[in-house]
């Protein structure tokens, strides 16, 4: 067939979208993160609403074209309010058998698949285990728009003359495969273009390079038989505001600075580096300007008792870490609960016991975080929902570690921690200071350390060295009133009483529970942390079917909210999804003994919407 001439190929009008997803999968090498980055950035800049989800393996370099290789990056920008980075991907690119044969089966029927046939030789095909080239096959015409490309080649004619060797020409892949995709979706160039400037500023020939590639892809698709037609994404009606694009670890960051402003101390953080929470270790420490304090401990026990003598010293502690460092981190959490002192310690939550699946998502570490520590030491227990919901999460754990004089737990999770979405920048003076004012003595004989707020129960906080004010705190159980060290039976029992109270009544201070959709029905969804997306979006769908279903979500997970009972109750049925084996749904049976409905997911992998809508309708019908 031959080429399409100008004029019958150009026209003014394009077909509208109200949203998109895409998703583009490679080898590790391939550049997927970066090319998703920039589609993420351009689209946002468009005035998208976006949400993203970056999966990729942990191996720092697995075998080139294996199937443990395959990096991908999904993201759904769209004219309306979303809340997850969406469920079958509308387009795809893989740039060999193995992202393929990993991500086909997701496609939507009738999708497009851009494939790039450079990479499909015999040897690529084994190292997928392919014992024939799935390209092949018939049936893949009928279920999707396919579009055959050899990028590679088209990437070394793109970039010929720029001085690059083959094997860095190639790198420029991604590149190209990104002005495929930014025709079809009508984004403008200048944006990435503006981006490879920059960051490559000290290599003229891999920018000119970059950009040609980039142009290059545009053109193809410009001229292509199988792209008849380009789409358009409007703007979303977002409120009015100045809004950037966020992940999760960096508006965590952000709500953790916000937060030690607002009380006026200085934050110490104290960390090791593990995946996914090292982000947060790199976001905090380009706050110096903000007097933040970062330090790089070589074992997850320094981090936490670094931080732990910091607010001991009169900071505000804190302290990151994922998977087993949470183990590593209990005896000291202990200690803290021991000496009342204020500590925030994040647990970006990941799959697996041990080592598990690094650099997947899971919420498995909910009844740890409540209640693995040995004896009574009971801990506030936050989970943000949303990337955006880290920054004020952030500035709660703040507040309540400061006002009850106790170390506060923050359950974030991989989704959240690497996913992005348009955030609102705050207007400073909406954000509520809670000042602390470090005890200063009353002149009237010995200091008494564990005298207590009559609201908060919260013991004085006096830096050590302030004259009259000695005294000593520590693992050691303490008598209630002089701060000995004490052996009696009661006085043990009476300050285990004290700092259980001291942490139960932090539900006081909570708002009133949300609830989206009718306040009594058949069904509703009790959901924490980042199942809040696609619980919102399937709740959404079965109320415009005619169900009588709602949604609660719940940010504080210990103590939980005193409202919450009551709000449960108004419903025939309580469903829980959770990436983990019933967590909360054991906490309500034990709490309220409510008998709520388990889905239970542990597959490294967030719910999608249409699997929590669907066993919505399986429990109605």
């Amino acid at each position: 067939m031959a080429p399409a001439s100008e004029t019958e190929k150009k026209t003014d009008k394009k077909e509208r979208l109200e949203e998109v997803v895409i998703r583009l999968a490679g080898d590790s090498g391939d550049g997927m993160q970066l090319t998703g980055n920039q589609f993420t950035n351009t689209s946002a800049l468009l005035g998208n609403d976006l949400a993203t989800f970056p999966d990729y393996p942990a191996e720092i370099r697995a075998p080139a074209g294996s199937l443990p290789g395959v990096s991908g990056f999904q993201v759904r920008f769209s004219s309306k309010d979303i809340h997850t980075p969406g469920d079958a991907p509308d387009a795809m690119v893989v740039m060999n058998p193995a992202a393929f044969k990993t991500n086909i089966d997701d496609l939507k029927p009738g999708g497009l698949l851009i494939v790039n046939t450079g990479n499909f030789a015999e040897s690529d095909l084994k190292k997928a285990k392919y014992d024939h080239n799935p390209l092949e096959d018939d049936t893949l015409r009928e279920r999707f728009r396919v579009l055959e490309l050899n990028l590679n080649q088209a990437t070394l004619d793109a970039v010929e003359g720029s001085g690059l060797t083959s094997k860095n020409a190639l790198r420029c892949k991604n590149f190209l495969a990104l002005g495929i995709l930014y025709w079809i979706y009508s984004r403008p160039l200048d944006t990435t273009e503006k981006w490879i400037a920059e960051k490559f500023a000290k290599r003229p020939d891999i920018v000119q390079a970059n950009q040609m590639a980039l142009r290059a892809g545009h053109k193809i698709a410009d001229n292509s038989e199988l792209l008849q037609v380009q789409y358009e994404v409007l703007p979303a009606d977002l409120p009015e505001g100045t809004y950037r694009t966020v992940m999760g670890n960096s508006s965590l960051a952000m709500g953790l600075v916000a937060g030690s402003n607002l009380s006026g101390l200085t934050l110490f953080y104290g960390s090791y580096p593990i995946t996914p929470a090292s982000d947060l270790l790199h976001a905090l420490s380009r706050y110096k300007n903000h007097g933040v304090i970062t330090f790089q401990a070589e074992d997850e026990i320094c981090a936490i008792s670094s931080a732990i003598g910091a607010s001991y010293a009169g900071c505000i502690g804190m302290t990151g870490t994922s998977g087993p460092g949470l183990a590593l981190k209990t005896e000291a959490l202990g200690l803290a609960v021991s000496t009342e002192l204020p500590l925030v310690v994040v647990n970006v939550q990941r799959a697996g016991p041990s080592t598990g699946m690094p650099t997947k998502t899971e919420q498995a570490d909910l009844l740890f975080a409540i209640f693995g520590r040995n004896s009574e030491a009971p801990i506030p227990v936050l989970a943000p929902s949303t990337p955006t919901d880290c920054f004020s999460v952030g500035i709660e754990a703040v507040r309540i570690a400061v006002t009850y004089m106790t170390p506060v737990i923050v359950l974030s999770d991989l989704a959240l921690a690497n996913g992005a979405e348009p955030f609102r920048v705050p207007d400073v003076a909406d954000l509520k200071p809670f000042p602390v004012s470090h005890y200063k003595g009353g002149g009237e004989g010995d200091f008494d350390p564990f005298a207590r707020d009559p609201e908060t129960l919260a013991r004085p906080w006096a830096i050590p060295g302030t004259p009259g004010l000695e005294h000593r705190i520590g693992g050691l159980e303490k008598s209630e009133h002089a701060g000995n060290v004490s052996y009696d039976p009661h006085n043990h029992e009476r300050m285990v009483e004290l700092r259980e109270q001291k942490v139960m009544s932090i539900a006081d201070s909570y708002p009133a529970t949300e609830v989206h959709g009718p306040d009594s029905g058949d069904l509703v969804v009790l959901g924490w942390g980042s199942s809040y997306g696609a619980i919102r979006g399937a709740v959404d769908r079965s109320i415009a079917a005619g169900k009588k279903v709602a949604q609660v979500h719940i940010r504080n997970l210990w103590p939980l909210p005193n409202d919450l009972k009551d709000i449960l109750s108004r419903y025939k049925k309580i469903l829980v999804p959770e990436m983990n084996r019933g967590h909360l749904a054991h906490l309500l049976r034990s709490e309220f003994l409510l008998d709520p409905v388990k889905l239970s997911k542990v597959q490294g992998r967030p719910f999608p919407t249409s699997e929590i809508q669907t066993r919505i309708a399986e429990l109605l019908d």
